[in-house]
Formats: C-alpha cells, structure tokens, sequence
C-alpha cells in the first residue's frame, strides 16, 4: 500500500541540508548513490497545516518581532494534555533555540565549573558535546543489555556516584536505543536523583513517536519529583521542522523556574517567530492526524528493516520502541569496528551514526535512521545484506 505523504522521494540535495550535502564530506558516501541515514531529521514534508502556516507569514510579508504568545501556549497545552495526559500551564513554558540549546541553559543555569553531570550511555552525543564545553564532568551510567534491550542499572550507579555529581539528563523516550522507559523504571530514576539530590533534566523529545504497544509516560507524572524536575519537548522532531531551532523547557517549580528564567534573560535569548507559527500550527487536530499517519509508516519501516537485519547472521537490530532511529549491533560478527563500518559506508554507500559518539557501550554498533522513503529503506537493506553477504 503506497502513501502520499511519505512515499515520494525528495531531493535534498543543495538545500544547505546537513543530512544529505555533508554526507559525502564527512562519510566518503558518494552523492551520486549514496543513502543518508545519519542526522536525525527526516525526508518527509511536514503536515499541510505546518506549511500553510508559513506560507500566511511569506504572504503577509513582514518579519518583525513575535508578540502575544497565547495561541502558542495554548496549543501546547492542548498538545500535552490531550496526546500526554499532562496538564501545564502557560508560566512554566520557555522556549529555547532548540533543546540542544534548552540542555545547555540547564546545564549553564542548575551546575558549575568542574560539577558531574550523569548521563546514562549510549545515549544522544549532544549532551557529552555542551556539558564538556561548559566545563563540567560527563560521569558516564552504562545501561545493562537484558534479552537484548537497555535497563536501568541503579546498583552500580549508585556505587558510581562521588557526591561532585550535581545533575542528571535524561533521553525519554532514549536515542539511540529506542527504549520507552516504564512507569516504575522513571520511578527509579526519581529515586535515583532524590539519593543523590540531582537536578532531573528529561528531554522527551521523541515522546510524540512511539511504536504500537507502548506508552510513553512523561516524566512530570512521576510523583515526588516536581521540585528538581525539568520537562523538555519540542515540535521539531515530530513533525520534522527541525531547522526551526525551536524547543521549550517547561518548569513547573518556582524556584528553579526563577533560576532557569534569570539565566535566559542574562544571556537575551528570545523565541524565533517562524519557530513559534509553525509549532503553534502543528500542536492541532490536523497535526495530530498527520502524526498518526507518520507513526505508522514509520513502523512499517522498521518491521522492513529488523527483518532484513535478522537475516544478516551477526547483526542485530535492538527492539524499537520508539524514535526512527534503528540501533545496530555488529559485535556477532566478529569484525573490528572499521571493518564492519567500512562495508556499510564503502561498499553499501550508506551513511549510518558511529556508536562510539554515543559514549560506553556504544562502541560495535551503528545507528541508522528510518524516516526516509520505504523505497530507500528497502534499497538499504538489499546493500547491506549484498554487504555482508559471505556471512550468509
């Protein structure tokens, strides 16, 4: 069965985009035929409503300044509370230049100069990248694998633990593995943070893209845990306006709220108007459709790309629970790690994430990303099986 809105193949190329003009660069994939499967954007036109939003602002034809944020807020608050079960309100929300940037105000605003900042890795390179150029010490939590998934390991974290850590940033749903974190593994965390009085900064940005069968629990539900709680979402991932720029960190505490708010104003940071008229287009019931629509597509990729992984002896694809992102293992191979990634970037021509970027525990596998035409998922797969084909 084809799909309209996802099945046509555009051509990025020359359109200053990172995932497709840079590839050659930085991969050796040749543009001629290569398939880029790294940054994580995708190959999709955003939802009717999102575009119509910016052909109102073109038309009008005046960029000024953004005022009268209402319709914004309130269009994330019917967002959260009727895709989450999440009631906000509009004083707890900023809005950053994209939650790479909303990490790094955390990071600036709730830590100092040499403090521990605890990631649970592999996870989303971005963090390791703002916390070191801030000064502060990545402490790295390696997750356990169990029956082929990552868990929680609070045991040995807490041994981990020196009393310097001062904060804990969270990937819920996690990238690049996948995981949706249960109710009673957040709990855990909530615990794990309140032991060791950790500023809890979750990025949830992939909280809207989560695979049939599961529920994503936003982590502001967790009971006990509001008062050293930071929720970060954002539109741009959902519905593949990333170049926006455009991310919130939604505080419910007043105090860190005050904290958080006072380092924004000190270093004039204010919202991007074209950021703001599109996510205030996306958080709607024509959005929400849209997203129904991309969620099933993009499991219908994933069962193409787990089975064709499966029967590559040697790989495997860890289970994808949420995000486009596939996390693949090469250790059964028996390859080194340039072996392995050589055959995929040289002889497949495809462009996948390094695991080691991701820090411990990353180091044998490759992260590729899904949200690209099926026909493009499908000429993958054949690459890599013709790939690893002595193995067979």
């Amino acid at each position: 069965m084809t799909n309209p809105l996802f099945d046509p193949i555009i051509n990025r190329f020359g359109t200053h985009c990172a995932k497709w003009d840079m590839m050659e660069k930085i991969y050796g994939v040749p543009a001629e035929d290569g398939i880029a499967m790294w940054v994580a954007d995708m190959d999709f036109h955003p939802p009717a409503v999102v575009q119509k939003a910016l052909e109102n602002m073109t038309a009008h034809g005046v960029y000024g300044y953004f005022g009268d944020e209402r319709e914004y807020h309130a269009a994330i608050q019917w967002w959260m509370k009727n895709r989450h079960g999440w009631e906000i309100v509009p004083e707890w929300i900023f809005t950053t230049h994209g939650l790479v940037n909303g990490t790094a105000l955390c990071v600036d605003a709730f830590t100092k100069t040499g403090d521990g900042v605890v990631l649970m890795t592999p996870v989303y390179h971005a963090f390791s990248r703002v916390i070191k150029a801030a000064g502060r010490e990545v402490v790295e939590c390696p997750l356990a694998l169990e029956d082929g998934k990552y868990v929680m390991d609070f045991d040995a974290w807490d041994a981990q633990m020196t009393g310097t850590e001062k904060m804990l940033i969270l990937c819920s749903p996690h990238n690049p593995g996948g995981r949706v974190w249960t109710r009673v593994e957040l709990e855990g965390v909530a615990a794990f943070c309140k032991r060791h009085d950790l500023i809890l900064v979750s990025d949830e940005i992939h909280h809207d893209l989560v695979m049939p069968g599961h529920t994503h629990t936003p982590m502001a539900l967790i009971e006990g845990i509001a008062d050293r709680l930071i929720m970060m979402s954002a539109t741009t991932k959902t519905f593949n306006i990333a170049g926006t720029h455009s991310g919130n960190v939604i505080i419910a505490d007043e105090t860190l709220r005050a904290k958080f708010g006072s380092r924004m104003a000190a270093l004039g940071i204010s919202a991007n108007s074209f950021g703001l008229e599109m996510a205030t287009a996306a958080y709607s019931p024509e959005g929400a459709a849209w997203v129904d629509e991309l969620v099933a597509y993009l499991d219908g990729n994933r069962q193409i790309f787990d089975a064709a992984i499966a029967d590559i002896p040697g790989l495997t694809s860890m289970p994808l629970e949420a995000t486009y992102l596939a996390w693949v293992d090469f250790s059964g191979t028996g390859m080194s790690r340039e072996e392995f990634t050589a055959r995929v970037e040289k002889t497949a021509h495809i462009a996948p994430n390094h695991g080691p970027t991701f820090g411990k525990g990353g180091e044998l596998y490759l992260r590729f990303n899904l949200a690209t035409p099926r026909s493009l998922v499908e000429t993958a797969c054949s690459r890599l099986k013709e790939a690893f084909s002595d193995l067979q």
